[in-house]
């Protein structure tokens, strides 16, 4: 059997449908046949899911992670055998102006979802969107699965708890968990302008300096979107075939850290722009070093990203080249 004929009409929930990384990992299951539905809680037009009218090819359910019973009725009456985790609220400058919501979505909405995949018998694989900042700050680079998860600010804090409660579910009760932790997303379909690649983009295509927050030095991995939606069917096909891979957390990232300086003067090369980057310097509650290690998913599922950042990036300013113009 080959990997689309274990998606073809498998019903799968995908919850946050509509954010940057569920679009296109919606997109990729419809791709194989997938029977999915999503859970949307609030309705952004400008969505991948939605912009694309993808929502035309799944099942929409209107509701809150945090809403148990909506969960247990669409895990029951949709007979869900794959769950993908990935509602959350994401934006680290949000978090620390609105910790409690967060907490709420991130924390609440999690524990939420793994109590109605622990009642419901047909769910047979969970996978949970954790985060490179689940880890919190560390003292040694990169990071690997084997470090504590130690977050300090809102946002990291909530990552901890998503991960700490996925591995809790997984030991106690044995529920078929998985969780990813990916470095920082980017690609065609992000909406949060303040994140610095599609606001870098964005500023460039206006005919003005793009900005950087902090004062450049900030050091990151950036991991494509499309490679995110593959790892995480990847991840899924090979729960499919290995059973043991209940409670492992994997890194997924193609470990190529850049400061946010160096960053910025890439997209700028790339649309051959003159302007130079604003830097505000204003940066707060973030780690100043992060990036990850990935030789577990190589060495234990055989992964490996498709796309180098020069080439990530490309395809992402083609994406809103197009986009912006449209609008």
């Amino acid at each position: 059997m080959n990997h689309d004929d274990i998606w073809r009409d498998r019903p799968v929930f995908v919850t946050g449908g509509n954010g940057f990384l569920g679009g296109w990992l919606v997109q990729r299951l419809l791709e194989k046949k997938a029977n999915v539905i999503c859970l949307l809680r609030d309705w952004t037009p400008k969505s991948v899911l939605l912009d694309t009218g993808l929502y035309n090819k799944v099942s929409i359910v209107r509701g809150d992670v945090e809403n148990q019973k909506i969960i247990e009725r669409t895990l029951g009456e949709y007979e869900i055998e794959t769950v993908f985790h990935l509602a959350a609220q994401t934006i680290v400058g949000i978090a620390n102006r609105n910790p409690v919501s967060t907490f709420n979505t991130n924390i609440k909405g999690t524990w939420t979802l793994l109590e109605s995949c622990r009642r419901s018998p047909l769910v047979n694989q969970v996978l949970i969107a954790s985060s490179d900042k689940a880890y919190g700050e560390q003292k040694t680079l990169p990071y690997d699965e084997e470090m504590p998860l130690q977050g300090r600010f809102p946002y990291d804090v909530s990552k901890s708890c998503t991960d700490l409660l996925a591995q809790s579910y997984a030991n106690t009760y044995h529920l078929p968990v998985t969780i990813a932790r990916c470095g920082n997303l980017y690609g065609g379909g992000d909406l949060n302008w303040n994140r610095i690649i599609p606001g870098s983009i964005r500023s460039i295509q206006r005919g003005k300096s793009p900005v950087i927050r902090s004062d450049g030095e900030f050091v990151r991995d950036y991991f494509y979107v499309e490679d995110a939606a593959e790892a995480y069917i990847h991840l899924a096909e090979c729960m499919n075939k290995q059973k043991d891979l209940g409670g492992h957390a994997f890194n997924f990232s193609n470990e190529t850290p850049v400061t946010a300086l160096e960053l910025v003067q890439k997209i700028l090369f790339l649309m051959n722009s003159r302007f130079s980057p604003i830097i505000l310097n204003q940066a707060s509650n973030e780690i100043r070093r992060q990036y990850l290690n990935s030789s577990k998913a190589k060495n234990m599922l055989g992964w490996n990203p498709r796309y180098s950042l020069d080439e990530g990036l490309k395809k992402t300013i083609d994406w809103y080249t197009r986009f912006l113009s449209d609008g």
